[in-house]
């Protein structure tokens, strides 16, 4: 199990990037069970997630772990996600999780409930973390479900960030028009009628009630009776979000689907580039290997001219003097190709500086994270004038021409 330490930030946070439950994932991994990650965020904007969906489908998991892996980081644990998380600090954290019925206190769960839940309105405020698991149960659904209607408001209005998991769904209507709450589901398969342990933000779920009794072995003509006994409203309401749910579990199928064939089109894109270059590159060095043939060729020519003009018993001083103009002009002709290509040369150096300068001056911001060319040392720029940044390497700071640093983020 590899541990991180996440970004810890002043003000309250939670955004869980590759997020495990310990526990869980030690578990799965000596029975040889894959561990879903999850991705977590919450947020002043978003401060208050309600999490719906089928019984075994995660919910209590993925409260717990937002809570356990909260816990660690404020005692100093490394926790078992993404460095790239990012969690603040709560003064307080909230829990109402399980079975709390006492024979002993002759207090039933629901007392329990009611008794926590007066502390936590009495307690709860910015700083705090409300878990709550099961929110609303032990009661009449309909009775139960207002009272915990209006518990959800009252923690709302004091700023506090929760964790709510519940089947209610007036708590799901609730999440939905309030400002800084948001509603999650955990995501099931409906072909396979098997959750798929994974957080879906944005929308409520179905409690998938009757999917879940046949899963567990329960007849369809015992099914089909109970949804007779619903109210119309009600079957259409719970279609509705499973009919969603599996929807967005396609385009999220079909996103990925999407993306794998981006990747696989970039990598061709990739591969026929490195091709092309390979190919233009021979075809460069063939041309330049004609052009050297073509030019030996005519110096042969020549050379065949002036031997056959060439007589043994005569001075030949006419063939002479038209060697050494000949000589003379291929000579010349050399040395104006060499200073053209130097020129070129030069004139293609200023251009790539120039473009460097103007792409780097678009892109190069105060903030900006940079590298210099020359030795690979990386800094932050600090102030900008013009084609000149002043950066800092270390607790070293210089004053540079744009044109000799590269853009990282």
């Amino acid at each position: 199990m590899n541990a991180h330490c996440p970004v810890v930030v002043p003000d309250p946070e939670i955004v869980l990037r590759n997020a495990f439950h310990p526990l869980l994932l030690l578990q799965n991994n000596k029975a040889g069970r894959k561990t879903h990650p999850q991705d977590i965020s919450m947020t002043p904007e978003a401060r208050m997630l309600v999490i719906s969906g089928p019984n075994a489908g995660g919910k209590s998991i993925t409260l717990k772990t937002v809570g356990l892996l909260q816990l660690m980081c404020q005692s100093g644990l490394l926790i078992p996600a993404s460095p790239e998380s990012r969690l603040g600090f709560f003064h307080a954290i909230l829990t109402d999780i399980g079975d709390h019925q006492s024979i002993e206190n002759q207090l039933s769960t629901y007392s329990y409930r009611l008794k926590r839940m007066k502390y936590f309105l009495d307690t709860a405020n910015r700083r705090s973390l409300v878990l709550l698991d099961e929110f609303g149960t032990g009661s009449d659904p309909d009775l139960g479900g207002a009272l915990a209607e209006v518990f959800f408001e009252e923690l709302y209005n004091k700023r506090c960030f929760g964790v709510i998991t519940t089947h209610y769904s007036n708590i799901k209507l609730k999440a939905a028009k309030l400002k800084h709450a948001i509603n999650g589901c955990m995501l099931f398969n409906r072909e396979t009628l098997e959750p798929v342990y994974r957080l879906s933000v944005g929308e409520p779920g179905s409690s998938f009630t009757f999917e879940v009794a046949e899963i567990n072995g329960i007849p369809v003509d015992l099914i089909q009776k109970a949804k007779s006994r619903l109210s119309e409203g009600k079957v259409k309401m719970d279609a509705l979000l499973s009919s969603l749910q599996e929807e967005k579990t396609r385009l999220e199928q079909l996103t990925e689907q999407a993306r794998e064939a981006a990747r696989s089109a970039n990598q061709a894109i990739s591969e026929y580039e490195k091709k092309r270059e390979k190919y233009e590159d021979r075809l460069r060095r063939q041309q330049d290997t004609i052009e050297r043939n073509n030019k030996f060729l005519i110096h042969g020519k020549k050379l065949l001219q002036f031997i056959e003009k060439y007589h043994l018993r005569s001075a030949n001083k006419e063939l002479i003097e038209e060697i050494r103009k000949y000589l003379a002009m291929e000579k010349s002709a050399i040395e104006t190709a060499r200073k053209e290509k130097n020129i070129k040369k030069e004139l293609d150096k200023e251009k790539g500086k120039a473009l460097r300068r103007t792409k780097s001056a678009e892109v190069i911001k105060v903030g900006s994270l940079v590298r210099l060319r020359q030795t690979k040392q990386t800094g932050t720029v600090l102030e900008l004038d013009g084609n000149q940044a002043t950066v800092a390497f270390g607790n070293f700071k210089t004053l540079l021409d744009i044109a000799k640093i590269d853009w990282i983020r």
